[in-house]
């Protein structure tokens, strides 16, 4: 709740931020927050209004809840249409100078209702929240998402047909690539690695693992960024579930590990691959409700044209060490510090506070369980015959949803039911549409 007292202190911090902004040449503060469709939606204001929005917010329609990828709408049992006002709060503590924008800044924020109660739709609300009964039994959670993106030039097509992983890619994108390199670490995030993909035009960035809310937003910042380098050399990006079709497509991989203090559970235990039973149990919990977390990590229709067996996708519902087509990657790492689990299903047309939330909440319904893991896939399931494939489609997905009491609860109803309505909209909208026409309605809008 935003009380007197809070508004006070926001105040004092956003004066404090203003004088830095303003030595640093800042002119105006950019809000973003991301909707159910996994659409990035901003407002901004002059650095003169941010104490202002920093004590009572700006206004932020709440019928985005219920918006399509194509900018419609549809509806939701608490959805009020065109009626009513949110406020939108920026969070000063991520306050960041963006490096390719000179003279803006950009900060996350989080929705509330106009009495100052939280928006009990606000995904990072929901990620805060998931995080925070994590800590309640003693543990944190470190996560990272891996941003894959297609770079094109001013036609649309792919800036570079060198082969996957190939020097010659990354010698004919190596200004472009060390800007964007040095765009991020001006901004204070630590990359890990900075390297060409398979499919053509496709590169891909890793950054150090953070906590779960951190973690999301620094994966909005990192597109940003991305973005608005690219714009600066006259290229356009695309973080759409498939680019080409018949191709390779972009993941938004989720990397999690489980700790106690300083403890990494899934490194030196007695378990599998030296797993402790807490995250053993942990990662069996996301794994049993996968089915219907697909549909808040592979929410889009054009998901499931990325989501295929071979692929490096992760289209089946299995675990194995390393094992790049399981959906739930075992990465041992070489140091205790390096030991996660991978989800490779999951593509950035997803919002990540909401895959991110969603994926705590079924991990601790894990835990709480004692749920064993599976046996082990090894090699590649599609040639076993034996392993449950996951949801091949957006409506198969949100059916596991509609079931699943877990979510419901965890997002709380309103929020469930928006997303509800968003995945069922979105699949009716393109239900008779080629895979052509799908591929390219979503090329441009992530």
């Amino acid at each position: 709740m935003i009380t007197t007292r809070s508004r006070a202190e926001r105040a004092a911090q956003a004066r404090a931020a203003e004088a830095q902004l303003t030595a640093d040449g800042i002119d105006g503060v950019v809000f973003g927050w991301v909707d159910n469709a996994g659409l990035t939606r901003v407002k901004s204001v002059p650095l003169a209004q941010l104490e202002h929005a920093a004590q009572y917010g700006v206004g932020a329609l709440p019928c985005f809840d219920v918006s399509l990828m194509d900018d419609s709408f549809t509806t939701a049992p608490s959805s009020a249409g065109p009626m009513g006002d949110l406020r939108l709060v920026p969070d000063l503590d991520r306050l960041t100078p963006l490096a390719a924008q000179p003279g803006w800044a950009w900060a996350p924020a989080d929705r509330y209702t106009q009495d100052g109660a939280p928006h009990p739709g606000c995904q990072r609300g929901f990620a805060r929240r998931a995080t925070e009964a994590v800590e309640r039994r003693g543990l944190s959670v470190r996560a990272g998402i891996e941003i894959e993106w297609v770079v094109a030039d001013a036609a649309g097509d792919p800036a570079t047909v060198g082969p996957g992983y190939g020097m010659t890619r990354f010698i004919e994108h190596s200004d472009y690539l060390r800007e964007v390199l040095r765009a991020l670490t001006r901004q204070g995030l630590e990359v890990l690695q900075l390297h060409p993909e398979y499919a053509a035009g496709q590169f891909e960035v890793s950054v150090a693992a953070e906590g779960p809310v951190e973690a999301a937003d620094t994966t909005m910042l990192v597109r940003h960024t991305i973005r608005a380098v690219s714009a600066r050399h006259g290229l356009r990006v695309s973080y759409a579930p498939v680019f080409t079709e018949g191709e390779i497509g972009n993941g938004g991989h989720l990397h999690l590990s489980l700790w106690r203090q300083a403890q990494n559970l899934g490194h030196g235990g007695p378990g599998r691959h030296g797993l402790h039973p807490d995250a053993e149990h942990f990662f069996a919990g996301v794994l049993a409700e996968l089915p219907a977390l697909l549909a808040l990590g592979a929410p889009s229709v054009a998901s499931y044209l990325r989501l295929v067996p071979s692929r490096f996708a992760g289209a089946y519902r299995c675990w194995g060490l390393e094992n790049r087509e399981a959906a739930l990657r075992l990465i041992a790492g070489s140091t205790a510090g390096q030991a996660n689990a991978e989800l490779k299903c999951f593509d950035a047309t997803a919002n990540p506070y909401l895959e991110i939330g969603g994926v705590l909440a079924a991990g601790l319904a894990g835990l709480d369980a004692g749920l064993p893991l599976p046996p082990e896939t090894r090699g590649d399931p599609a040639a076993l015959g034996s392993v449950e494939r996951l949801p091949a489609s957006l409506p198969e997905t949100t059916d596991a949803y509609e079931k699943s009491a877990l979510l419901r609860q965890a997002l709380g109803a309103e929020l469930y039911e928006a997303v509800l309505a968003v995945r069922r909209a979105e699949a009716e909208l393109f239900a008779t549409h080629t895979d052509a026409d799908v591929i390219e309605a979503a090329r441009w809008r992530y």
